[in-house]
């Protein structure tokens, strides 16, 4: 499988996630937890794609923690995700005091 890559100029005033999100705005919407994950996944693509040429693993790096951020712009929201994806993946409600670190690790997120 090989990427393509275009650049078109986006209007400003856009969601800054919008797909081709710049890596900086992917970040700035991650939880502070997960920036040190990120920058190691984006570190490890962009190796990849400067030894062999290849932008590929780079925006799949990118798309991946794109969606994320998403999520997690809404930190509330990301936290509701996470107890419902835990609670149907194992079967036990998730208590409503239990750190998000916890129910994270319970719904694999």
């Amino acid at each position: 499988m090989t990427a393509a890559w275009s650049y078109g100029a986006q209007p400003p005033g856009g969601d800054p996630l919008r797909p081709g999100a710049a890596p900086a705005a992917i970040r700035a919407a991650l939880l502070e937890e997960d920036r040190p994950r990120f920058d190691a996944a984006y570190e490890q693509a962009l190796g990849v794609a400067r030894e062999s040429l290849e932008l590929t693993e780079l925006f799949r790096c990118l798309e991946h923690w794109r969606r994320l951020a998403l999520l997690q712009r809404d930190p509330d929201r990301f936290a509701s995700i996470a107890r419902r994806a835990a609670e149907r993946l194992t079967g036990d409600p998730v208590p409503a005091d239990e750190p998000l670190a916890r129910t994270r690790r319970r719904a694999g997120l």
